[in-house]
């Protein structure tokens, strides 16, 4: 619940810190505190359980709202530190300079690739501190490495470059009082908005040509002259920037509830499945989910230092392939993903039916957990490139002034495409069990049908990549990004 608050958050919180130079927000070092202090705090024993009435809950009242306070702290602050830190980061490269530039693209592999190998200790290691040792200890050891995170990142303030925007109007305004201007004045006549385009100097640039309908803009309400009251271009073309993402926006988020089923479903999936590793040793269905950070972790490299270099010479771009294609190639592979998950769940039902376990769901199907680690590696390629794709994409491609609110756009994604998944889920829930039978979710998913899910998942997300190639192919970089 907590990532899907801090995916919806982080459209919120860059609103109030992107007109602040610099700003990070390090809120979630007293909700990791208080996080270990819940976990610290003495629980009832099992015998105590055992006198109380059972449909009171167990846990004290205040350590279960320290716990629930804690979570929701978290949350709300990762939304306004995930966006806002990767864009302070980014800002540190200088655009103007063709190495730095370069660099740049790299930085966002970069800084991936450390997320997703934090991810991968937290799986292997915190998890099994929690489960042996204490939770106490599992939440006090990230609680203290953000704490000397803290202290290393404030060593460098005076290292750090900060943009100076002078006197500078807040974007919002500017953007909405386009949108507000072209709604007034549409009524006016293309003939009046070429005569003031004319006026003004307009170029007869492709950008221009796009989204004419703001150029309206361009006139006052009342159609009197008053330029002091008027639009300027560059604010129409600013307003025309931010309504391009749209499409690209609307069409990832396929992608998103897609990648949602690698930390429910799948795992799901595992739990049925033979996860012997050694003598009295089974690999937690959880952990399966390394898989993923593994290959990200792998393929990051291999992407920056072969791929990319490779791609520099037949292309001519700095970062080898558009930032479009990127996202695409990984939308693709996610699409794959989903077809070698349907066919190896298909298998799976086969042998729970070939050995009479239908309806043991609690018997483990004689059939390797390892088979569901090529669905997991390729959903982690497909994150080097769609993930980071639409980090850059989305930092790049707004206005100067709002980067921290793209690379919320870029989250909002995947917090809108768990509610969208959640939706799915529940709507195909209640017509597949309309008539007393098993759903495609039933309990025993040796009875459900996961399969047809994924078969239908992969059907989505080949539409919209379809979709997502027609609005990518029609899409005109902002000029800064195509110098």
């Amino acid at each position: 619940m907590a990532i899907v608050e801090s995916s919806s958050l982080s459209l919120a919180n860059p609103l109030l810190v992107d007109t602040v130079d610099g700003a990070v927000d390090y809120k979630d070092r007293p909700g990791l505190g208080l996080l270990t202090l819940s976990a610290l705090l003495p629980s009832p024993t099992s015998i105590d359980c055992q006198n109380t009435d059972k449909s009171i809950s167990c846990s004290p009242k205040l350590q279960v709202t320290l716990f629930f306070f804690s979570l929701y702290l978290v949350a709300f602050a990762q939304g306004g530190h995930k966006p806002c830190v990767q864009a302070f980061g980014a800002d540190q490269f200088d655009d103007q300079d063709p190495e730095e530039s370069k660099a740049k693209s790299s930085f966002f592999n970069w800084w991936y690739f450390c997320l997703c190998g934090g991810t991968l200790i937290s799986l292997w290691i915190l998890n099994f501190i929690q489960d042996n040792f204490s939770w106490g200890l599992g939440f006090g050891i990230p609680c203290a490495i953000m704490v000397i995170a803290l202290l290393i990142f404030l060593l460098g303030t005076k290292t750090y470059r900060f943009s100076s925007r002078g006197d500078v109007e807040n974007p919002f305004v500017r953007i909405g009082r386009v949108f507000v201007a072209a709604v007034k004045n549409w009524r006016t006549s293309s003939k009046a908005i070429a005569i003031e385009e004319e006026a003004r100097g307009t170029l007869p640039d492709k950008i221009s040509e796009q989204f004419k309908f703001l150029n309206k803009a361009l006139l006052a309400p009342n159609g009197a002259m008053e330029y002091e009251k008027v639009c300027s271009i560059s604010e129409v073309e600013e307003a025309k920037k931010v309504l391009r993402l749209v499409p690209i926006w609307a069409t990832s988020l396929v992608y998103a509830v897609v990648f949602s089923q690698s930390s429910t479903f799948f795992t799901k999936q595992g739990f049925t499945m033979d996860r012997k590793i050694s003598a009295g040793f089974d690999l937690p269905a959880a952990t399966l989910q390394s898989f993923i950070s593994l290959a990200i972790v792998i393929f990051i490299p291999i992407y920056d230092r072969v791929i990319v270099p490779s791609a520099r010479i037949v292309t001519r771009k700095p970062a080898g392939i558009t930032m479009l294609q990127r996202i695409g190639t990984g939308i693709l592979l996610s699409t794959l993903s989903m077809i070698i998950a349907a066919l190896i769940e298909m298998k799976r039902l086969k042998t729970a039916e070939e050995h009479g376990l239908i309806d043991l769901p609690n018997v483990t199907v004689p059939m390797s957990v390892w088979w569901l680690v090529p669905q997991y590696f390729l959903f982690g390629v497909a994150d080097v490139f769609t993930m980071v794709g639409l980090q850059e994409f989305f930092y790049d491609q707004v206005p100067n002034e709002l980067r921290s609110v793209g690379l919320s756009l870029y989250l909002s994604i995947f917090g809108i495409g768990n509610f969208l998944s959640s939706f799915l889920v529940s709507a195909i829930q209640n017509i597949t069990s309309r008539d007393g039978g098993y759903s495609w979710f039933a309990n025993n998913l040796n009875r459900a049908h996961l399969d047809y899910f994924y078969w239908l998942l992969a059907g989505f997300s080949a539409i919209g990549f379809v979709a997502y190639v027609y609005f990518a192919k029609s899409y005109i970089y902002s000029k800064e990004s195509r110098s």
